[in-house]
């Protein structure tokens, strides 16, 4: 089934350094722009990320120092990624918790304003593992009966995520879906926001989820001794919990929105 778009979809895929969002670095990004005619762009870039690639890394991946010590760091190519992404909303595999909260440190290391939370998201793993909870080859082999050949080559990856988003769309249209509290929906529909809606797992303010929107759509904060408490109150009694969270080891997006919510309540 094709998708049914608004926006171009951007699909992306990133190998990295490690899993640690805040100190790993993009070693290589693979991206498919498909468009709203059903058209599509490719963009696959290998990336210096002015660091050593651990051993362990480059097991899974393949990708070691000697392959990308003349490579362009992303500073240098960020400009043109955000230009290929502009208007796009972003689907991947495990990319909502990953890929998307990655790229977002790198492009705010490189100083480049891109509002990616402006974007849709759709999460090709949060549906899959909703429906069937299992992995990328394990997917491709289920929904679109091919053996995964290269996985963990970006592109490879990138491909056999937008085959199987469209896949799911044929294989789910009028299932429906139970969540475990007895609610029943018809979420599988080909329509980016309400795919968008239905592979997010949670309602994060930020990308790794330490400030969320509670019941009320009030951001509170989601770890420590200030968990489930609002933001501004948090920053009303504590002053000095603000420059801890700068002073410490959490993401640049995750300080960039609690600055933002800081300059907000500050501006009433």
């Amino acid at each position: 089934m094709q998708l049914h778009l608004k926006n171009p979809l951007v699909f992306l895929d990133l190998e990295t350094t490690g899993i640690n969002i805040v100190t790993d670095r993009i070693v290589e990004i693979a991206l498919v722009k498909v468009n709203v005619d059903g058209s599509e762009d490719e963009r696959l870039l290998r990336i210096n990320p002015e660091m050593p690639i651990p051993l362990e890394a480059s097991v899974i991946h393949g990708i070691y120092d000697e392959d990308v010590k003349d490579a362009p760091t992303f500073k240098e190519v960020a400009k043109t990624l955000a230009k290929f992404m502009e208007g796009c909303d972003l689907g991947g595999f495990n990319s909502n918790r990953f890929d998307i909260p990655l790229l977002a440190e790198e492009f705010i290391r490189a100083d480049v304003d891109i509002d990616l939370k402006k974007r849709k998201f759709i999460d090709v793993q949060a549906i899959f593992h909703k429906m069937e909870k299992r992995t990328l080859a394990a997917a491709y082999k289920f929904y679109c009966n091919k053996e995964l050949v290269d996985a963990h080559s970006a592109m490879a990856d990138t491909k056999a995520t937008y085959e199987v988003l469209k896949a799911q769309l044929d294989v789910y249209k009028g299932v429906e879906y139970e969540d475990g509290k007895g609610n029943k929906s018809l979420p599988i529909v080909n329509d980016v926001e309400k795919l968008s809606e239905f592979s997010a797992y949670d309602r994060n303010v930020d990308f790794v989820g330490r400030i969320v929107y509670d019941d009320n759509n009030v951001p509170v904060f989601n770890f420590g001794k200030n968990k489930g408490i609002p933001v501004e109150q948090v920053l009303e009694e504590q002053p000095g919990y603000f420059g801890w969270i700068l002073n410490s080891e959490f993401p640049l997006y995750t300080k960039k929105v609690l600055t933002q919510l800081k300059l907000k309540m500050m501006s009433k």
